[in-house]
This record gives structure tokens, sequence and C-alpha cells, in this order.
């Protein structure tokens, strides 16, 4: 049995693009629309019902586009509302937080684990309860990074600037000896050589991109909604639709996803 429909994927600009990456790297037979809601980016510093409401937009755009199952690549659109899709909504939706949640409660020697993140993922609480539900005797200490995905969007991933505002949100960590740190936003691996170069090459940083990729391709596999191909290079289709400024996206896409973005589409959610 095969599904040739698409998964749809989902962040507020093109941090989730770590997401599909990774995506695509373990399914590329798999066909994939990415969503980028740069009209409303940033996420992190709004009202989480309001996130909420973005996400049920996004998501019923995505299965209006017959997608096979949706991944919430945004940490703070998942703690929003990930729960409230999924009893809202029949096909499959993956969120990113309890896969990096799972990754750090296995990386961590010292049990005691820090999460870099947006404020409203850091208001949730989410990644502590994740955490503390496989491992109650794991500190977890969460630091808000307002900073890092306008940086980001501005295509700022290195250099004096950037690394002025690390070191403040770094600090904490590095005073409370974290040996593990999840990069608790889809953007924050953007960034992970200035964070790696701060905090040392003891502390594990932890991306949940890979970790939700395997998710996707368990739930896929168990269902058989995998596509299979006709012929070995018939790979899958990668198509781009953001919500404002499509050519900025496709540029600053094409940096992050280190192949070229040829189209992006303009789309408008309701």
């Amino acid at each position: 049995m095969s599904d040739p429909r698409p998964i749809g994927v989902f962040d507020s600009g093109v941090g989730g693009l770590t997401v599909l990456s990774e995506i695509r790297d373990r399914l590329p037979f798999e066909h994939t629309i990415y969503f980028g809601d740069t009209a409303r980016v940033p996420y992190g510093v709004r009202d989480l019902s309001e996130v909420r409401w973005f996400t049920f937009e996004i998501v019923r755009y995505l299965i209006g586009q017959n997608v096979k199952l949706v991944v919430i690549a945004c940490n703070t659109a998942t703690a929003a509302a990930l729960k409230a899709v999924q009893r809202s909504f029949d096909v499959p939706i993956v969120g990113v937080i309890e896969p990096g949640a799972r990754a750090a409660v296995v990386d961590t020697i010292g049990r005691r684990v820090g999460v870099l993140a947006t404020e409203g993922t850091v208001a949730s609480g989410a990644y502590g309860r994740a955490v503390k539900s496989l491992d109650a005797g794991i500190q977890v200490y969460e630091q808000a990074c307002p900073e890092f995905v306008p940086l980001i969007e501005q295509g700022i991933v290195d250099g004096p600037e950037l690394e002025a505002v690390a070191l403040r949100y770094l600090a904490p960590m590095m005073e409370r000896r974290v040996d593990a740190v999840i990069l608790g936003c889809t953007h924050y691996p953007l960034i992970s050589s200035v964070i790696n170069r701060i905090l040392g090459p003891e502390v594990r940083l932890i991306s949940s991109a890979g970790q939700t990729a395997l998710e996707v391709r368990s739930i896929l596999s168990r269902r058989s909604y995998l596509r299979r191909p006709q012929h070995p290079d018939d790979t899958g289709l990668a198509t781009y639709v953001c919500s404002a400024s499509p050519d900025e996206f496709a540029a600053l896409g094409s940096r992050f996803m280190e192949e070229e973005i040829q189209a992006v589409s303009p789309a408008v959610v309701v």
C-alpha cells in the first residue's frame, strides 16, 4: 500500500525548515508542503491563545491541500495548540516538544537540563512537564530568548551582535552547570555553532528536528502511508508557501536549506 499525498509542515517563519530538512533526508520519496507564516512571525512574543488561533487556521489550510500528516514545526505553536488540534482533526498531527524532551532525558548525565525557547514556550511550561513526565528527578532550567528569532529571520546567524545576545541568555545555563540544552525553537539550530562555542563541547545541544522526523516516519509506516517511488530517482517534491514576502522567504530559506528554493507561493489562511 502506498500513499502519495504530501506531508504538511509549518512554522512561523523559516525556522521550521530545520525540521523539513530532516524529514526530507530521512524520507526522500515523500512530497512535502511547507507553510511559513511570515506575515505574523514571531509567535513567541504573542499570547498563546492567539497562537492557538493561528495554528488552527494553518492546519485547516494544509488539510485543504490534502496532506496525510501535519508537523507543527514550531515549539510555541506545539505548546499552545497541539492537543487541541489533535482532538479537532482526523489527520495525524505531530509536534516538536516531546521528541526533544525524550532526547534530553537520554543525553543528560548530571540530570540538569537547560531549555532555550521563546517567551511563549517558556510561559507554557511544556518542556518542563515533558521532561519530568519521563524522569521526575531531572532539574529543568528554562530561558526565554526573545531576541533570537528576529535576528535569525534577518539572516543574522553569527557575528558580534548575535554573540552578545547569546552570552546574556546562556550565562544562567552555565551558572547552573547544565550538561544538555534543548534548542526549544526550530529557529535555534541555525545558530547552534554560536551557542556551542559559548557553552563548550561538554554540553550536549539537542534539536528536536531529527527526533521529530523519526516519529513522522514511524507514524507513516505504521499506517501504511509511506509513498512508494516509481523508480529509484523518483524523489519527493517540495512545495513552499508563505503568508508574506515570498522573495525574502526564498532567499533566506535557500541559505538554511543549502539548496535553492526556486518558487514560493503566497497564501492567505482564514
